[in-house]
């Protein structure tokens, strides 16, 4: 499992399109999006920096 300190979620919208974004990367990835904590969980065999790159795509940061 790989965690990510993502800025600018802020509701249910953000959540879809972040999952949306690493999902399409790979489907069968489990995505857990903690919009109070700023993190996002990914259980998933792509790289960490596709992940990364998909993440900052859908227009957020990645610390």
């Amino acid at each position: 499992m790989q965690v990510f300190k993502v800025s600018g979620m802020t509701c249910s919208h953000c959540e879809r399109a972040v999952t949306q974004a690493i999902q399409a990367l790979d489907p069968q990835a489990q995505v857990k999006v903690d919009l109070a904590g700023g993190t996002v969980e990914v259980q998933s065999s792509v790289s960490e920096q596709a992940i990364r790159q998909a993440i900052s795509e859908a227009g957020y940061q990645v610390a």
